[in-house]
This record gives structure tokens, C-alpha cells and sequence, in this order.
């Protein structure tokens, strides 16, 4: 198995067909197709299925996918870090963030950096911690900004200085918009829409271990998409302040949580991990800029 190898798997499995893979690959169809059957054989598992005229993957293949993904990705992230080397004006910083206004503090730096640092280039992924978590273990990123509990043992981390304020985000003609704060008791019976992540921590902390008898009609991850489903009527959504448009004039409304829930938000990153120039950089102007604050 080899970096081409991956290349090709990658392109069909994006395509669902290998002829449009070969043709922007500039290889020939057989050549590719050869490859696959190859990589097949050498794992000893079916990676396509031929599904109404397109490849499918199996539940093998979709495996194979994310580890080849992630091969590739750390593969360029490594190539760049050593083309670098030598260089403390050009590199890449990885970072995985957790929605926050917090953020801000993040992209004051990065916007510093830009003057001084500006041919550093900085990517950002948003997702929930556990897949933040992987990506960090796998050095697919540099730093993680999340909401959650931190390994002391395994990770180093920075307290950002803005705390955030947990509530519910609701159609401004609602009959609880009248409220200042919403209750536990307001939401009973109610069609609440949680995040994923925060129904393992922040709502269990305060629904208690009454929250199964909740009524979680909706899950989800990124918060843009459920506050089109607060706006459409869809119910109530669980979430943190200043992540949606709630301003006069706007459809939606915040109500903070009585009691009050506050949320810290953390940098992260692995002690044992070995920064890149540009990744340290980094580090050290966050922290240079957060003792100024």
C-alpha cells in the first residue's frame, strides 16, 4: 500500500465511479481499477459494491476512507511542517473549535498574526469533541478550543477569559419570550432541541437526572441549522448565548437558564506533542495576549 494507492481510493470513493476519478487523476481507468482490486486484496475485504450503476462503499470502505483520509491529511500536514522548517514567517496552524464567542479571543490573535506573521495560514475545524479529540490525538490539528473537561495528565491547556451563558433560544412571539429566565419547570413538556454533545455534560449538570423525562425531539451538532428548526416552530433549543442572530428585530430571542449555567472554554493541546514554528507562534502570542487582557 502506498500514497497513490489512497489518492485513487479517495478519488472513487468521492466519485462513486472510477472513470470520472481517472479522467481528473489524468490515469488511465484500468490502471485505477487494478489499484482498487489491489488494495482489496491485500486488506482481504470488499471496499466497493456496484449499486445502480455507481460504486458504493461498504462498511469496510467507509473505515478505509477516514483512515486513508486522515493518512493523507497528516501525509501534507507533515510535508508543509518540514518545508517550513526553517522558517518563522511561512507555516500552518490546525486548529478544532468548539462554537463559542469565546472564539474571539482566538481570532484577535490570528488577526495580530496576520500583520506581522502574514504568509502563516491557519485552518479551522468545527465538530463535536469527540472527533476534535481524535483529530488532536492523530495530530491532524494543533489545538482544540472546547467547552469540555480536560485530561490534566495528557494535555496542556489555557483558560480563555470569557465565560459563556447557557440558555434557550426560542421564536420571539413565543409566550415564554415574556420570561428573563427560563426554569426547569418552564420546560417541561416542551420539544427541546439539544446538542449532541451537551446532553453527555452541560444538561445533564443542570436538568439533573430528571433529564430523560425530557423531551428531546431534535439532536444536533452545529447550532445554525437548529435555530432554522426554532424559527420553523420545531421547538426549543438548549444552547449558548451570542451563537445565534437573536438581536431586536430578529425572529428568534435568548433566555438564559435559571440557575444560572456558565460554560469556560479552553485551549488545548498534547503534552507531548512537537509544535510546529507556526503552531508555536501561535501559542505564544495567544498566551502573550491573554495576560495583556
Amino acid at each position: 500500500m502506498n500514497l497513490r494507492v489512497l489518492e485513487y481510493f479517495v478519488e472513487v470513493a468521492r466519485d462513486e465511479n472510477i472513470s470520472r476519478a481517472a479522467q481528473r487523476l489524468y490515469v488511465s481507468q484500468p490502471a485505477i481499477s487494478k489499484q482498487i482490486q489491489m488494495l482489496e486484496e491485500e486488506l482481504k475485504h470488499k471496499l466497493f459494491r456496484r449499486l445502480n450503476g455507481r460504486l458504493e462503499l461498504t462498511d469496510e470502505g467507509r473505515l478505509f476512507l477516514r483512515r486513508a483520509e486522515d493518512i493523507l491529511e497528516l501525509v501534507h500536514k507533515t510535508k508543509v511542517e518540514f518545508e517550513t522548517l526553517d522558517s518563522s514567517t511561512v507555516g500552518e496552524v490546525h486548529i478544532g473549535a468548539a462554537e463559542s464567542h469565546a472564539m474571539k479571543h482566538v481570532a484577535r490573535v490570528m488577526r495580530s498574526m496576520q500583520k506581522k506573521f502574514p504568509r502563516i495560514r491557519y485552518h479551522l475545524y468545527s465538530g463535536n469533541g469527540e472527533d476534535l479529540y481524535y483529530r488532536l490525538d492523530g495530530g491532524l490539528i494543533d489545538f482544540l478550543i472546547t467547552l469540555q473537561s480536560v485530561d490534566i495528565l495528557k494535555y496542556e491547556s489555557i483558560e480563555l477569559p470569557t465565560p459563556d451563558v447557557w440558555g434557550v433560544i426560542m421564536r420571539r412571539d413565543d409566550p415564554l419570550s415574556v420570561k428573563q429566565s427560563i426554569t426547569v419547570d418552564d420546560l417541561r413538556d416542551l420539544p427541546l432541541i439539544c446538542s449532541r454533545e451537551a446532553m453527555n455534560d452541560e444538561c445533564l449538570q443542570w436538568f439533573g437526572r430528571e433529564f430523560k423525562q425530557f423531551r428531546v425531539s431534535i439532536t444536533y451538532n452545529l447550532l445554525y441549522n437548529a435555530s432554522i428548526m426554532v424559527r420553523e416552530g420545531l421547538g426549543y433549543a438548549i444552547s449558548l448565548d451570542r451563537l445565534a442572530d437573536t438581536r431586536d428585530g430578529s425572529e428568534l430571542c435568548f433566555r438564559p437558564l435559571e440557575p444560572k449555567m456558565i460554560s469556560t472554554l479552553r485551549i488545548v493541546w498534547r503534552k507531548d506533542a512537537l509544535l510546529s514554528t507556526a503552531a508555536s507562534i501561535f501559542l505564544r502570542e495567544l498566551q502573550s495576549s491573554l495576560q495583556e487582557e
